[in-house]
């Protein structure tokens, strides 16, 4: 799949799917299916519009590109986001953008999309326009709940991984570069991949998770070590089951799949040795 800026976007006619597709998720691969393009915005608009209101994000522009790839589009195209391009009205959006520069036959939106300064513009106002077709997406429903981003981004936040990956249409993921931790699950017999999760993106609750590290299954902590009061931030560690691998200053993706118990303190090392056996023999039975 082609990545390119708008500025350099090869005159063609083009399929469009318009959003900002945080998580891709299954709403968003609804709105995506049948176009050879996606258009999105970096920043998340709201960091420009209202900062104080910008949510943590479900995927990275890394993820969110590698996800989007996965459904068979050819090219995306990233708009940087800032002031200026907030200030465009709506039909200015249409003309330059939309129809000038990517030359849009079909434009694919869901139906709360919003575009254009104070949010002016609507799949209403795309409709109207008879230069190219547009295909309004309802939202969608999972057991009787609306899929949304803001939805995903609490059931992370709150653990409920399985539940996540049921509105993602895959498991939650998390990348980062393997850093040097204090060694403390090496001296325990469980070293660990750590990674400091990024301040900018959704990361789980605290707790034990079964996962898979880069395809291999994993018993991964996310939490700030209470047992040993050691005053850092939170940390993902993430205990790679039956293999030893070194993989410090590599970046490691994991896919949380079920959330076993929630972080605790233990009153000694022993006890937290004996639940984290308990831990890794639940990961390995789950993992098969």
């Amino acid at each position: 799949m082609r990545v390119t800026s708008l500025s350099d976007a090869e005159p063609r006619s083009r399929r469009l799917a318009v959003g900002e597709f945080d998580g891709v998720h299954l709403g968003h691969r609804e709105v995506i299916h049948g176009s050879d393009t996606v258009l999105t915005f970096e920043p998340h608009p709201l960091r420009v519009i209202r900062p104080e209101a910008a949510p943590k994000l479900l995927t990275s522009l890394e993820v969110k590109r590698e996800l989007i790839e996965q459904l068979g589009v050819q090219e995306l195209v990233v708009v940087p986001f800032d002031e200026h391009f907030a200030g465009q009205e709506p039909r200015e959006f249409v003309d330059q953008v939309l129809v000038g520069r990517l030359q849009a036959t079909h434009v694919s939106v869901g139906e709360n999309f919003r575009f254009g300064n104070r949010a002016a513009g609507d799949p209403a106002l795309l409709a109207a326009d008879g230069r190219f077709e547009t295909r309004i997406v309802p939202l969608v429903e999972v057991d009787g709940e609306i899929v949304s981003s803001s939805h995903i981004r609490g059931l992370v936040l709150a653990g409920e991984v399985q539940a996540a990956a049921r509105f993602l249409g895959g498991p939650f993921q998390l990348r980062g570069e393997v850093v040097h931790g204090d060694r403390r699950g090496r001296e325990l017999g469980f070293p660990t991949a750590n990674i400091v999760p990024d301040e900018a993106l959704v990361c789980p609750g605290h707790g034990v998770y079964v996962a898979r590290a880069d395809g291999i299954c994993a018993a991964v902590n996310v939490g700030v070590r209470p047992t040993f009061g050691t005053g850092r931030a939170v940390l993902v560690e993430a205990y790679l089951l039956d293999r030893q691998v070194d993989l410090y200053g590599r970046r490691l993706r994991i896919e949380f799949l079920k959330r076993l118990r929630g972080e605790r303190r233990f009153d000694s090392v022993e006890a937290l040795v004996e639940q984290m056996h308990d831990d890794v023999r639940r990961a390995r039975e789950l993992c098969r």
